[in-house]
């Protein structure tokens, strides 16, 4: 089965090796290539959420943290 853009098809932390339920979604963009409205989504834990969070923030992408399943239409730029 191929999954749709954007949807889910798996519940558990996208940090490598970890194999725990995933409670937070870190939604974040890649600006260089990515439009405003293109939301990539790292799943995580509550241990990893900072760490995946703090990940893409260091590359200065726009990145936003929602609970899991909540969907996000766009990715606002930093300071919007």
């Amino acid at each position: 089965m191929i999954d749709l853009p954007g949807s889910i098809s798996s519940t558990r932390c996208s940090r490598a090796g970890c194999r725990a339920a995933a409670t937070w979604a870190v939604n974040w963009r890649n600006p260089r290539i990515h439009s405003p409205d293109r939301v990539k989504v790292w799943l995580a834990c509550d241990e990893h959420r900072d760490y995946l969070y703090d990940y893409v923030d260091a590359r200065g992408f726009p990145v936003t943290i929602t609970p899991a399943g909540v969907v996000v239409e766009r990715v606002p730029e930093p300071g919007e």
